[in-house]
């Protein structure tokens, strides 16, 4: 039997009935996350380029994974949202999200017009696996 467990860890950015940052599927032992963008803990967006805020996103992975007792090298898949995705984008994008993991999940990159602010550039969804 599965149950939900709704998580708002301190150090991220929350809005309060608009999303939960991570939901735990206890017994499937799986870790959603919300969007994550470059906010810092008090809704600031951090950075004016892909790369600067793809450092932050990537810091507010690992403090939501945190909170559900795992890291990025549990991620089992990824999806990044890029507004004006360049091929020259990618080394920048997936470097800051791989730095100091060892593996990469299955990952999908979606080019994007926009996100729901003009200063967002880019968003990622996470999946991942709670360690038994």
């Amino acid at each position: 039997m599965s149950s939900l467990e709704r998580l708002t860890p301190s150090g991220l950015h929350h809005v309060p009935g608009a999303f939960t940052p991570a939901v735990l599927v206890h017994g499937a032992d799986l870790a959603f996350l919300s969007g994550q963008v470059a906010w810092d803990e008090n809704g600031v967006l951090t950075g004016e380029d892909h790369v600067t805020q793809m450092h932050q996103i990537a810091h507010n992975i690992d403090v939501a994974l945190a909170a559900a007792g795992c890291g990025r090298e549990d991620i089992v898949k990824e999806t990044v949202y890029v507004v004006d995705y360049r091929p020259e984008l990618i080394a920048g994008l997936f470097g800051a999200l791989r730095r100091e993991v060892s593996v990469a999940p299955a990952s999908t990159l979606v080019g994007v017009s926009a996100l729901f602010d003009p200063a967002v550039l880019v968003e990622v969804d996470v999946v991942a696996k709670i360690p038994a």
